[in-house]
């Protein structure tokens, strides 16, 4: 029923690791510098306060002044970097300088809150390294504007694509829309996030291929499908070969030799690199230059396509962001969203509130694989993906619903409409569709279909106990928020917050 998302249909890869495969020699996104140095340095800190110097008792007259050793990769020597803010206080800015005004929190009743602009979180700014691994052998990209693609969603920016245009959130004149704006605004992914994990990335693609001299290492998933938060984890897909790789054996042999090269050699700034065993088996480990957490996949090509499918469904209809935010910080909160404990991925509820905004009596937002075929083509070229978001226009909904009237129907919808043991929830055609009779979706509570390679995105949710839970989260909190129209009822914003 699905084609083989894996057969790239690309030409082979080179024998000589010093040559550059087709396969990538067209991606022009996120590729690091052709001369990278051995090492990154990220910060570093040397200052002197005049309170050391001053007498503080008996003959102690003067401190010497500190100097701390900064977290870097390879050695620590220092590599100039981006001019785009990066903080490194665990999740904290530095300041609020590094914020522009206007993705700062507006009160309800601001003269600016009828025309907030909302800085781009996932396309970086001018002078910035990228996530997308490509051929441009420059370390910095300058991008201009390109009249023509005015109106069309932000693409990743390069030497070949413009600068995004501005998206302008929803005009929020009822108290729970502006609730659910002002939650967006403070909790959106900001260049800086982006910023740390791309450096991870540039330094483990070095260090990887050493061992696999023909790999990529990809960021994918909410980093740069545009439903990232400040608190958003790392998702690298590590590319070693264009033909399928077994997850079950071959992925899992390379992943045991990419844990053993992060617990020895990159010890020094990669901490608790765990190979965790899964349908796609993954090694998760934490960057200590960074402070993220990274889970790091071989070969799961459908991640890096619907990574771009995602992205372009994020920015063809200005609702579609703020509603994803909410929902993920609500499942959280809630405690329904951890796949590895029974519960909701983040990629399945994001799957749901599309569906959710597809099935409206008059739709927010379209099946983009019905109606752009050859953008989402599951065996397009790995080369060729990052290009669908650039070519698609805003989607012109004619539904006037505000944020808070949809995120009630969001919740009503699977509380009480939705018929959980016939339906399977399909973004690909925009409509539930009876479920299959296939193994794979026999005795599930829930089934969400993958977009491009058909499977059950919420096959975690196995036990009865953990999808009652899940279901009576949605009767509740409709319920509430229906009576009650005020978010903090169901997700209490200043620990939400706090916790970005």
């Amino acid at each position: 029923m699905f084609l083989n998302s894996s057969n790239l249909g690309c030409p082979p890869f080179p024998p000589e690791r010093h040559q550059q495969s087709n396969f990538f020699s067209k991606v022009h996104l996120n590729m690091p510098p052709a001369r990278l140095p051995h090492q990154l340095s990220l910060t570093q800190f040397n200052f002197q306060s005049a309170a050391f110097s001053r007498p503080l008792s008996g003959n102690l007259t003067t401190v010497p002044a500190v100097t701390l050793q900064p977290l870097t990769y390879g050695n620590g020597s220092p590599l100039c970097v981006s001019a785009a803010p990066i903080s490194f206080q665990g999740r904290k800015r530095l300041s609020e300088q590094s914020v522009p005004y206007d993705v700062k929190r507006q009160r309800f009743h601001s003269p600016h809150h009828e025309t907030t602009v909302v800085n781009q979180a996932v396309p970086l700014p001018e002078e910035c390294r990228y996530s997308y691994p490509g051929s441009i052998p420059s370390p910095l990209f300058h991008a201009y504007y390109i009249p023509c693609l005015t109106g069309c969603v932000p693409p990743l920016r390069d030497a070949l694509f413009p600068d995004p245009i501005e998206t302008m959130l929803p005009v929020a004149k009822d108290k729970l829309s502006q609730q659910v704006l002002e939650l967006f605004q403070a909790c959106q992914q900001q260049t800086c996030d982006l910023n740390r994990k791309e450096l991870c990335r540039i330094e483990l693609q070095r260090e990887l291929q050493c061992i696999f001299p023909r790999s990529k290492l990809f960021l994918v998933g909410s980093s740069l499908n545009g439903f990232g938060t400040c608190s958003s984890d790392g998702d690298l897909c590590l590319v070693v070969k264009e033909e399928p790789v077994n997850q079950k054996t071959e992925a899992r042999h390379i992943l045991s030799l990419v844990q053993k090269l992060f617990s020895t050699k990159l010890s020094s700034y990669i901490e608790r690199p765990r190979l965790i065993q899964a349908k796609v088996p993954i090694v998760k480990f934490r960057d200590k230059v960074s402070c993220v957490e990274f889970d790091l996949n071989v070969n799961n090509i459908v991640g890096i396509r619907n990574t771009f499918l995602l992205r372009t469904y994020a920015y063809i209809e200005n609702r579609v962001r703020p509603l994803v935010l909410v929902v993920k910080k609500w499942a959280s909160y809630r405690d329904i969203n951890d796949a590895s404990c029974g519960t909701l991925s983040s990629y399945t509820l994001v799957l749901m509130v599309l569906h959710y905004l597809q099935t409206l009596p008059e739709p927010i937002l379209p099946s983009l694989q019905k109606n752009y075929p050859e953008c989402f083509n599951p065996t397009m070229q790995l080369h060729l993906v990052h290009q669908a978001p650039c070519i698609i226009p805003r989607y012109p909904s004619k539904n006037g619903s505000s944020l808070g009237d949809l995120l009630i129907g969001f919740f009503k919808y699977y509380a009480t409409e939705f018929d959980w043991s016939h339906q399977m929830i399909s973004v690909r055609e925009a409509k539930a569709v009876p479920r299959p009779d296939g193994i794979e979706w026999r005795n599930k509570f829930i089934c969400v279909e993958e977009p491009f390679d058909g499977t059950n995105t919420a096959r975690a949710v196995h036990e009865k106990q953990k999808f009652d839970i899940i279901k009576d989260e949605f009767l509740k909190s409709w319920q509430i928020l229906q009576d009650k129209k005020d978010l903090n009822c169901i997700l209490p914003l200043r620990i939400t917050t706090r916790k970005r």
